[in-house]
């Protein structure tokens, strides 16, 4: 059947029943509402071993395939190392030169298919902590540990004599092992969804209209996460729908697990907030044993997962959120590293300090460094350190420049800004130039990771911009790995407040890793 397109998104197709006549229905503006399919069931499938077969998104089963056989070798390999490094007839277990085939038994096949079956239990193959998330990273340590106390306990009980540094290496080596080909496994992961658009979830929203959208919005804004929205299922606002453009089709009034399976589905997303008491239940029941997915989005966005916490009280579950970090031992373990990392990258930076400030005198003639104050932590100015990358005269120029700017917001940006000098285009597409703010960071006035620190001013940090002085400003942060110049300055706040709002060391140390990235594809630096 082919969809008609008229005054809204997308009609819906006309029912129809294995006898090929069309079931009742009522129009509301263009749309043609069917009344709802009573599900064929409502339980689950009674024998314990039946399993539901999913109709699409079977990515999950040869990824999980192939970390099988990496994580089953990573383990392996581990042994081996450490049978290498340690010396197989002198460590290991005690007897070895006796019996070496049951020593290369429990080495290279018992250990690594203990390694499998603790992993399983830990679910690490769960297709809905891969690709995304440090959920998947959190229970091979976790994993790791159950490994290492499991052998401990086997070798207590048997009386087995271990040599600890031979154990130990092996246990250690394949937890580290393991972690790093899961790292390059999730990054060929979403290579595959960034470029070709495959191994994702499909998933048809379900509420209102603007409900869906926001969901849309967030769920399509990293390609990463596989999440791709095929439909919207609109239980209101029929009328405000028309004429609308959507970039999904939306239906109204459909069976929601017949719509699921004719858009090739896989996932429902259930996004409205004023759903009827006993709907999301009932919904539930009848995508019992369908082996579709069933996800709630919550009406509060930009809040992680580690601040929500649930909270089942008589049946009712309450999504309890809980304050953002800003204190405590983790903000102290996040000062002592920023300032040991400033203190020793000066140290070692010293020479190429030394090569950009020839460097710069040679291109102009003039201060090696900028300095400008800003605006950082709760609202205190500071002069931030920067190498400078334009000519003298470049604050006389900005008036005449001020219509050509190429963002919104608070800040000027132009991608071929005649102000630059050469050298100075390229310390700002390598990131180079913010290197002295170092200095910053040892002195307090800076953090390695946070806000990016704006001009003291150009902005009245009123609103939810304020937000950002919560914490001190960063080196790098959220902004600078999502995009930096490409983002539009509303988008920028929102990273800004969801870093502000998320804190963690943990997410500190992913935002450094993933600022490596950025700095070496050059992306959005000018």
């Amino acid at each position: 059947m082919r969809e008609d397109m008229g005054e809204v998104t997308t009609s819906l197709q006309r029912p129809v029943t294995n006898t090929g006549r069309s079931k009742l229905v009522r129009h509301v503006d263009s749309f043609e509402i069917q009344p709802p399919t009573p599900p064929s069931h409502n339980g689950v499938p009674r024998s314990a071993w039946a399993r539901a077969r999913r109709r699409v998104s079977r990515w999950h089963r040869p990824y999980i395939a192939l970390l099988l056989l990496l994580d089953f070798g990573a383990a392996a390999l581990a042994s081996f190392l450490a049978i290498q490094i340690f010396d197989q007839a002198a460590s290991g277990f005690y007897g070895v030169k006796e019996d070496p085939t049951w020593f290369l038994t429990v080495s290279f096949v018992l250990l690594p298919l203990g390694w499998l079956v603790i992993l399983w239990g830990n679910r690490a193959y769960d297709r809905r902590y891969l690709g995304l998330g440090p959920d998947e990273f959190k229970r091979v340590i976790r994993a790791g540990v159950a490994v290492a106390a499991s052998v401990s306990f086997l070798a207590f009980a048997t009386v087995t004599q271990l040599s600890r540094w031979t154990v130990g290496f092996a246990l250690l080596g394949a937890m580290l092992l393991i972690l790093f080909e899961r790292l390059v496994a999730r990054f060929v992961l979403h290579l595959i969804r960034r470029r070709a658009g495959q191994a994702g979830h499909r998933m048809v929203l379900f509420g209102t209209l603007p409900e869906c959208l926001d969901v849309y919005t967030a769920v399509t804004r990293n390609p990463d996460a596989g999440l791709v929205p095929v439909a919207i299922h609109i239980t209101d606002g029929y009328a405000a729908a028309r004429g609308l453009e959507t970039p999904v089709p939306v239906y109204a009034g459909r069976d929601v697990l017949a719509l699921v399976r004719e858009v090739g589905g896989d996932t429902i997303a259930v996004c409205s907030a004023g759903a009827e008491p006993g709907e999301l239940r009932r919904l539930a029941w009848q995508l019992e044993g369908s082996g579709v997915d069933l996800v709630v989005a919550p009406q509060f966005t930009d809040i992680a997962g580690p601040r929500v916490h649930i909270r089942p009280i008589e049946g009712l579950p309450l999504l309890h959120v809980e304050e953002p970090t800003l204190s405590g031992p983790a903000l102290l373990a996040k000062n002592l590293m920023d300032k040991v990392a400033a203190a020793l990258g000066l140290l070692l930076l010293a020479p190429l300090f030394l090569a950009i400030a020839v460097a710069i005198r040679l291109s102009d003639r003039g201060p090696v460094f900028f300095r400008q104050p800003r605006v950082g932590h709760e609202g205190r100015t500071f002069q931030v350190w920067k190498f400078r990358t334009m000519y003298c005269d470049a604050e006389d120029r900005l008036a005449s420049l001020v219509d050509q700017n190429e963002t919104d917001g608070l800040l000027f940006k132009m991608k071929q800004d005649p102000r630059v000098f050469p050298v100075g285009r390229f310390l700002r597409a390598s990131s180079l130039d913010e290197l002295p703010q170092l200095i910053n960071v040892l002195k307090g006035e800076m953090s390695l990771v946070g806000p990016r620190p704006l001009p003291a001013d150009d902005g009245d940090f009123l609103g939810d911009v304020r937000r950002r002085l919560l914490v001190r400003p960063g080196i790098t942060g959220l902004w600078q790995v999502s995009g930096r110049s490409d983002l539009s300055w509303d988008e920028a706040v929102r990273l800004d407040l969801y870093y502000v709002d998320n804190w963690s060391l943990a997410y500190d140390l992913s935002i450094l890793w993933r600022t490596v990235g950025v700095v070496l594809a050059r992306k959005g630096a000018y």
